[in-house]
């Protein structure tokens, strides 16, 4: 009884999160400096013009009774249709969504295979000349270097040298996986920079704290090998934050792709956001922003989740605090 209130709790949880954040997309895409007329009709436009685009939309209609009206089909699955190209929101996300679910896909994929070990020898070599500098190091430069300098300075280098990877194009991957990856490649490496810093850092926490509990100190004791501790003791109790943490960089990598496919040139989500902020296109921005809303919560749920199965004792008193 205690886990289902403490589950309906979170649900209810994450529905006034979205309410909340489709009001305030809503009202400040409304707010924006430059409304939709100034972009589509210039600045010459005369004010029957802008009254009668104003009208088309409803944008003559008070922002109430505007959120109403969209809220009302957000709920029903349609969020509308953009105001530049006339097709809908949803439609024109289904064709993108591919390429920013791989760039994410990928990113999260190095933050496994690169940022995990990296943490783990970091921490199991702390006490050792070199070992904890390097991972420190090295995971200190990819979480100070912002995503846009990276990824400006690749692009630079690859544009003007010829090496064997392609940037500025994109090739889908069920027609070409081949030059998908080549176009694929240099994107998600800029992207999963701060994901394997963050993971390895966090990790290596992780691990430091777990080889004080006494559980390892008697496993030595009992003359257990390194792999057998780590495999039995480290990997499981040091899991739940480095889980928590991989959740919410998968919500950080949504945000960070926005950058990266600008820069890349990629048809993803989120440099179609990018573009209908710039041309007030309030359906594809209101729409973008609410995806990236759900998905974070999502995420969130589903890390609640996982750190309750792999920590039982953390798990009951989440539930307990909340339920």
């Amino acid at each position: 009884m205690r886990l289902l209130s403490w589950w309906a709790g979170r649900a209810l949880s994450a529905v006034l999160t979205l309410a909340v954040v489709a009001v305030l997309i809503f009202t400040a895409s409304r707010l924006m400096p430059g409304g939709f007329a100034e972009v589509v009709l210039g600045p010459f436009a005369s004010p029957e013009q802008r009254a009668e685009l104003a009208a088309k939309y409803g944008l003559d209609r008070s922002i109430a009774e505007q959120f109403a009206r969209w809220a009302g089909a957000a709920l029903s699955g349609d969020l509308g249709s953009s105001m530049i190209s006339g097709e809908p929101v949803l439609a024109e996300f289904r064709l993108r969504l591919p390429v920013t679910a791989e760039l994410t896909l990928l990113g999260i994929v190095a933050a496994v295979l690169f940022g995990l070990p990296l943490g783990l020898w970091t921490a199991l070599r702390a006490d050792r000349r070199g070992g904890g500098g390097v991972g420190r190091l090295i995971s200190g430069l990819g979480v100070s270097v912002p995503e846009f300098v990276l990824g400006s300075l690749v692009v630079f280098v690859f544009s003007r040298y010829a090496l064997g990877l392609t940037v500025g194009e994109y090739a889908p991957l069920g027609e070409n996986p081949w030059e998908n990856l080549r176009t694929m490649l240099l994107p998600a490496v800029v992207l999963s920079v701060f994901a394997i810093s963050v993971t390895a850092r966090t990790t290596r926490d992780a691990v430091l704290n777990v080889l004080v509990e006494p559980y390892i100190t008697a496993a030595v004791a009992r003359g257990a090998s390194p792999g057998a501790i780590v495999r039995r003791h480290l990997l499981r109790n040091a899991a739940p934050p480095v889980v928590v943490v991989l959740t919410t960089i998968t919500a950080y990598l949504l945000g960070g792709a926005v950058i990266v496919e600008y820069l890349f040139n990629l048809p993803g989500i989120g440099s179609y956001v990018v573009q209908a902020v710039g041309r007030r296109d309030y359906a594809v921005v209101q729409a973008g922003v609410l995806l990236a809303a759900v998905v974070f919560v999502a995420l969130n749920m589903l890390a609640d989740a996982a750190t309750g199965v792999l920590d039982p004792r953390l798990g009951g008193s989440a539930r307990g605090r909340r339920g």
